[in-house]
């Protein structure tokens, strides 16, 4: 068995245009950017990364850097746990967390290639398989390009589709029509406010949205308005699922939401909340509150994270990040029958290797 010492710890940003412009109830963007991070020791390199700004670049070459190099490559929750210590000052929250989170990944996929197990094994993995739901119908789509995206997940045969919502209400009455005409009957309907309602006129979309046979509510309010998502939840028809939580920095963010009951389903974001150490930290109380966990985006990585998950729900089949981890990177899965990612058990690690001269073009940092 292999092991050694951390010897190195890059990254790097690069910054993708969309398809298109797209945008949500509350925002709108036309490029990604994904931050690379990578790890070295004993002759092996791990892989992370996140979505997030190219400041993080020198975070993770410089104070995350000197926190791990000469560690056990072994000791992934040590390195963690170093990490968060030496951000004491700039907190552990927001693009701080968002640089752990890449590190953090890339030392569980070293970690991985050092025992040569595949990633899903190194993390003791309760499922075989992810259930993945289609996301996407941006508000900046017009009705025929929303139908057409829903249907194509459908016939990828996934069974559960989400559309955003909340930016022109008085349009998304003919959207959501739209929206279930294209998917029909038998696909679950699930939209994402994006936290752009008030309280009150989330509970009152609440009761709209079950009337298209939709099952889930994501951020109806902000993630942060902790008793605003519970009175949503309380007020909301039977058959509606609230979700929130994708902005969830660190474990210890979750406990308001999980002490207040106040969401069904609690969605951890792996890029985002101290990596797969914290993803999996936060699963663990969760657990203890007999709540679901629902992974946010990054399909690649999270598939991985999600398969060690006991309470395990589904993930988000972001449309932008499918499109940039299929264009950045070798080794992406693809939806299976039935709507699931497999993780790859046939080589060490989360299999995924970056495609260096694919990207480089799209380098700022």
């Amino acid at each position: 068995m292999k092991g050694g010492v951390i010897e190195r710890v890059e990254a790097a940003a690069y910054e993708i245009p969309t398809d298109q412009l797209e945008s949500d109830g509350t925002l709108e963007w036309d490029s990604t950017v994904l931050v690379v991070a990578r790890a070295a020791a004993d002759g092996q390199t791990g892989l992370g990364y996140t979505y997030a700004h190219p400041a993080l670049v020198p975070l993770i070459t410089s104070k995350l850097a000197d926190a791990v190099v000469g560690r056990n490559a072994l000791d992934v929750t040590g390195a963690n746990a170093a990490m968060v210590h030496e951000v004491r000052n700039l907190g552990a929250t927001g693009p701080t967390s968002m640089a752990i989170s890449a590190v953090d990944i890339a030392l569980w996929d070293l970690k991985s290639r050092l025992l040569d197990v595949p990633l899903v094994v190194a993390l003791d993995a309760a499922h075989d398989t992810t259930p993945i739901y289609g996301s996407g119908g941006f508000t900046s789509y017009d009705d025929k390009q929303l139908a057409r995206q829903l249907d194509r997940w459908v016939g990828q045969g996934i069974p559960r589709v989400k559309m955003k919502t909340g930016r022109d209400p008085d349009h998304d009455h003919e959207r959501l029509r739209v929206a279930r005409k294209a998917i029909g009957d038998s696909t679950d309907l699930y939209v994402d406010a994006n936290g752009a309602f008030a309280l009150r006129q989330a509970v009152e979309w609440a009761h709209i949205y079950r009337d298209y046979g939709v099952r889930w509510f994501e951020e109806p309010v902000s993630s942060d308005d902790v008793g605003g998502l519970r009175l949503v939840r309380e007020s909301a028809p039977g058959g509606i699922d609230v979700a929130a939580g994708e902005y969830g920095w660190n474990p210890w963010y979750y406990e308001p939401l999980l002490r207040a009951a106040a969401i069904d389903c609690v969605q951890v974001d792996v890029t985002r909340c101290l990596g797969i150490t914290g993803f999996l930290a936060v699963a663990n109380s969760c657990e203890a509150f007999q709540l679901d966990v629902s992974g946010h985006c990054a399909p690649q990585i999270s598939a991985h994270a999600c398969a060690a998950v006991g309470r395990l729900r589904h993930l988000e089949y972001f449309h932008d990040h499918v499109r940039i981890e299929s264009m950045v990177f070798d080794g992406v899965l693809e939806p299976q029958p039935g709507g699931v990612l497999r993780p790859d058990r046939s080589r060490p690690g989360h299999g995924l290797t970056l495609k260096d001269g694919d990207a480089e073009g799209f380098r700022v940092a």
